[in-house]
C-alpha cells in the first residue's frame, strides 16, 4: 500500500523552505537567503541538515516588530 504525504497549506506550517518563505511573505528568494544567513543565531531559524527551514510565526513576528524594509 502507497503511502500519500499530505500537504499542509502554508498558513497551517510550523516551518517553511526558503522558496516558500519567499512566496509567502513577498520577498525575493535571494534576498531572503542572505538575510536568512546573516541572521542564524534569530530564533526564527531552523537548521534542517544544511537547509535553512523559517519558523513562520515567530519571523512574521520579527517582522512586525522589527522591520520597515528587507
Amino acid at each position: 500500500m502507497e503511502h500519500k504525504k499530505q500537504e499542509l497549506p502554508w498558513w497551517g506550517k510550523y516551518t517553511l523552505t526558503l522558496t516558500e518563505a519567499s512566496e509567502y511573505f513577498g520577498i525575493g528568494y535571494k534576498k531572503l537567503k542572505v538575510f536568512a544567513e546573516q541572521h542564524m543565531d534569530e530564533n526564527f531559524i531552523l537548521m534542517n541538515g544544511n537547509r535553512i527551514q523559517i519558523k513562520r510565526e515567530l519571523f512574521e513576528r520579527y517582522l512586525d516588530e522589527n522591520m520597515n524594509a528587507i
